[in-house]
């Protein structure tokens, strides 16, 4: 990444089409697991009416976060404009924001499908949490380009 230098820390804004499963369960894991390092939101290009239950149900019982409490659907818009855009893998096309970081995780769907493929995409999506705090943590001067 080439240098840029924060003042405070950096906005990550994980990108889905809806909002409602995996963007969501990377704002909660963000949250939980590198807050010190960078502040996590999400947001979607359209919206659904709520957060997937399962994702819900899976990341209460994991984690014991609920996302019904400590969450809700929002577009773009309703974020402060991101540092670091992270796309969840299906095919989003965000803003042109300059200075931005754009990193496209490539995860599938789990919607409709059972809990073990809902369990992998989490896992996927806490490693990858993990390896984004070392990244940012690693270089306080990162770049968003």
């Amino acid at each position: 990444m080439n240098k840029q230098t924060y003042e405070s820390k950096p906005k990550v804004a994980f990108v889905c089409v809806h909002n409602s499963c995996r963007s969501q369960m990377a704002e909660a894991l963000g949250k939980l697991l590198a807050s010190d390092v960078f502040e996590s939101y999400s947001a979607g290009t359209k919206l659904k009416k709520q957060i997937n239950p399962d994702a819900v149900r899976l990341m209460k019982q994991i984690y014991g976060i609920d996302m019904e409490e400590t969450q809700y659907n929002k577009l773009l818009s309703d974020i402060p404009k991101p540092d670091v855009v992270i796309t969840m893998g299906c095919n989003v096309t965000c803003p042109c924001v300059p200075g931005q970081y754009t990193e496209d995780w490539g995860l599938e769907d789990p919607t409709g499908k059972g809990d073990e493929e809902f369990l992998k995409v989490i896992n996927s999506i806490e490693e990858k949490v993990r390896k984004l705090k070392e990244t940012l943590r690693g270089d306080a001067s990162y770049s968003c380009t």
